[in-house]
């Protein structure tokens, strides 16, 4: 596997007080302004770094008076950070192949590509054996299914001006973690998509929250999610829960981190009661565990 020079990739490196001093007198010579230059703690590094498929990769893109735009293939990416170091956050899409990745990056002196390496992971497999009636769905279910796939395509292509505040997450309801994400399934032999989300087993009921202040974008009762809800956290960041009893939100609201939104259900095509939750970045589901503590 390539390995990427450490002037072209620093992920997850603090900003040390001596290299923020000597980016602030370099930044001085460029004529940014005093206010610009202003000394601030170095943010908790939330999500946390893991270059795998399904995980996040934090690249360094280095300091700049104003934030690069960057972008996977066609998908704008999420930037974070201050004057002193910008941080691009990638979501790395499940059926990422191991090996050289890269994004494009958009500064004042013009346009880049960086390079970063993706890592292999083993997540782990289940093999089911179950009636083939609950695997293979009707000309009916597959058409709404694939209407259904259609929109939600559109949803997750959301967005909009990045969060403001930190990005650690709180659970968005309390159970026991029922199903890991990437979890790969084989019905009868027959393989299906990872597990694109966490499952948290609940009591029917038990309140579900919001994980970070968030627009609700959509809400719906769908054939495989049930009940759900999507919530934009801002700069193509979103979350989906599914299977919900109840929705007590409306397209439109604005929720603050840890705000009620629906309570834990069975809705769609489930065997209990449990919370999906998805969270999305840059149009890729990635492991919602890298944005809680534990």
């Amino acid at each position: 596997m390539p390995a990427c020079p450490d002037s072209e990739v620093r992920h997850s490196r603090p900003v040390t007080a001596s290299r923020r001093t000597w980016l602030l007198a370099a930044l001085a010579g460029a004529g940014l302004p005093r206010w610009a230059m202003a000394q601030s703690p170095a943010p908790e590094l939330w999500p946390r770094h893991e270059a795998v498929p399904g995980g996040v990769a934090r690249l360094d893109l280095g300091p700049a008076g104003m934030p690069p735009a960057a972008w996977a293939d066609d998908a704008p990416l999420l930037v974070v950070g201050d004057v002193i170091a910008w941080t691009a956050l990638v979501g790395i899409p499940l059926a990422a192949r191991p090996g050289e990745a890269r994004i494009r990056v958009r500064q004042a002196e013009g346009e880049r590509e960086l390079p970063y390496p993706i890592a292999p992971k083993r997540y782990t497999e289940q093999h089911l054996k179950v009636s083939p009636r609950t695997v293979d769905l009707s000309p009916e279910d597959l058409a709404r299914h694939e209407r259904e796939r259609t929109h939600q395509q559109q949803v997750i292509a959301t967005f909009s001006a990045p969060p403001a505040g930190e990005l650690r997450m709180r659970a968005p309801t309390a159970g026991r973690r029922s199903s890991s994400f990437g979890l790969r399934r084989f019905f009868n032999g027959q393989p299906r998509n990872p597990h694109s989300g966490m499952d948290i087993a609940a009591a029917t009921g038990t309140p579900v929250v919001a994980p970070l202040p968030a627009s609700v974008i959509d809400v719906g009762d769908y054939f495989f999610n049930g009940r759900t809800v999507w919530l934009d956290h801002g700069g193509g960041l979103l979350s989906m829960m599914c299977h919900l009893s109840r929705i007590d939100v409306r397209q439109g609201d604005r929720l603050a981190a840890g705000e009620r939104l629906g309570a834990v259900g069975a809705t769609g095509r489930v065997t209990g009661p449990h919370l999906h939750w998805t969270v999305s970045l840059n149009r890729a589901s990635v492991d919602p565990a890298l944005f809680l503590d534990s």
